[in-house]
């Protein structure tokens, strides 16, 4: 009793008493049971931050329409990709300064200010005027909204070492029903007064601005979101002091079974930083790297799958409505949401999250190269086959991303988190700024190819994005990705 008392008291003083990243370090201590309040409370602030990204797409046609800058009727299109690509253009600038942000000053402040740039920007994108307030306040929206970094971070920081799969999944799990309940907001909210007469006047607030409703919506959720982050407990480390602990309290401390953050902080502080530089941290950026290679894949696929899926049959495609398409998203993104949160974490313990990113690749390649041949069925066994290659595809693709996301928060230590998640934001906006447009294009030129004597039409597509599934994969492997030595 005496010894652990005394253990006891050895711990107890390495907690600095005005640290708000100590007592998050004391309340992790003594949690037992599952996080469901902080888990809660990260989902719902990524749900808020992706609301907005994909909430456009069901209307952005017909608002561009609306601004009359395109001279001719396929111009739209055109001039529809720089409204969407002007929010990671500016995600893609903002996020490394966000990121040192965060390191600096806190996870917490700009987490609030992420929150609050959704709540300004997206509420005057939906009272666009013309075409350049659209592409301006979008551009803001990416610029000033900075917290998709420090989330990560955060959900790291705030779960024990056995949840922090689990905090990461759920930031994931919200990225992915974001990206399904958005466009449903925006399909189903967009231009109220033509698709609710009764409801709403064509003189009023929402039938002059007839895009104005969904993003009202959104943006009065994070408001809301925004407001309950003012409690949110801060995770960084800010000591006044650089020592309290003397050679031998800190040699009694290593052999204990726990040793918080804050003492880390304490040996940062004392100039012991084996990273340095985050650009110089391998583990890191063969992480982002990585990253960014799946990054291109996915947003790619997504590109493609789409427009794939609406394409008639004679050029290969599945002849689908946008109400079909909306579907097949919808199924794919429940599944996504009970296999972040019931399954990935058991999985991640039992055999690692490298090895679930290496096998989930593997196994892709083989699904895509599937889906050629599933556009050969029809009626009931198209759609069930469709939704769940669907499904497994996605699953895949997050357990992918999910792991990643362990490996470069774990890769460098507390005071770096900020600045290597905004460092990945950065080079994954610009590969999802890349995906969409290649996606597009090759569709196009394979479509353009059906009578080809080798991988004919959609094949070609397939076989293409099976090509950077297996590079991605094959980077997953030492020696070019490589985990921190603890």
């Amino acid at each position: 009793m005496a010894g652990e008392d005394a253990k006891e008291t050895l711990l107890k003083k390495d907690y600095y008493e005005n640290c708000s990243g100590c007592k998050v370090e004391q309340y992790k201590a003594a949690q037992r049971g599952l996080p469901v309040k902080q888990l809660f409370v990260i989902w719902i602030i990524v749900l808020a931050t992706v609301l907005p990204i994909s909430s456009l797409f069901p209307f952005l046609y017909f608002m561009v329409r609306d601004f009359n800058i395109a001279k001719q009727e396929e111009d739209i299109s055109y001039y529809a990709g720089f409204v969407g690509s002007s929010y990671m253009l500016g995600r893609a600038l903002g996020s490394v300064f966000w990121g040192k942000v965060a390191d600096r000053y806190g996870r917490k402040p700009v987490i609030i200010i992420g929150t609050s740039t959704v709540v300004i920007f997206n509420t005057l994108f939906g009272l666009s005027l013309n075409y350049w307030m659209a592409i301006i306040t979008r551009f803001l929206l990416g610029c000033l909204n900075g917290l998709l970094g420090p989330i990560k971070a955060y959900a790291c920081e705030i779960f024990r070492e056995e949840h922090q799969a689990l905090g990461l999944s759920t930031v994931t799990a919200a990225w992915g029903t974001g990206l399904i309940i958005g466009p449903a907001l925006g399909g189903f909210l967009a231009q109220p007064a033509d698709n609710y007469p009764d409801l709403f006047s064509s003189q009023s607030l929402f039938g002059r601005f007839p895009y104005f409703l969904p993003c009202l919506a959104i943006s009065l959720f994070a408001l809301v979101v925004d407001i309950a982050c003012l409690w949110l407990p801060e995770t960084l480390h800010k000591h006044e002091s650089d020592s309290i602990l003397d050679v031998d309290t800190i040699e009694k401390l290593e052999s204990a079974p726990f040793v918080s953050e804050a003492t880390e902080y304490t040996h940062e502080k004392k100039g012991s930083d084996p990273q340095g530089s985050i650009f110089t941290n391998w583990p890191l950026m063969s992480s982002i790297i990585v990253y960014c290679v799946f990054s291109l894949h996915d947003m790619a696929y997504s590109e493609i799958f789409s427009l794939w899926a609406v394409s008639p049959k004679r050029l290969g495609g599945l002849s689908f409505t946008t109400e079909d398409v909306g579907e097949v998203l919808v199924i794919s993104g429940i599944g996504l949401l009970i296999f972040q949160i019931l399954v990935y974490p058991l999985l991640e313990k039992k055999v690692g999250f490298i090895m679930i990113a290496r096998i989930s690749g593997v196994i892709s390649i083989p699904l895509l190269t599937s889906y050629s041949f599933i556009a050969t069925l029809s009626g009931l066994v198209l759609v069930i086959v469709l939704n769940c290659a669907s499904v497994l595809k996605n699953i895949l693709s997050i357990s992918i991303i999910t792991g990643l996301f362990i490996m470069q928060n774990r890769a460098v230590d507390q005071n770096q988190r900020g600045a290597a998640n905004g460092l990945a934001m950065t080079l994954m906006s610009l590969s999802k700024a890349v995906g969409p447009a290649v996606g597009g294009a090759l569709l196009s030129w394979a479509q353009g190819r059906l009578n080809a004597a080798f991988l004919p039409g959609a094949q070609m597509v397939f076989f293409i994005l099976n090509v950077v599934e297996a590079i991605g994969v094959a980077m997953t492997f030492k020696p070019f990705l490589v985990e921190r030595q603890k």
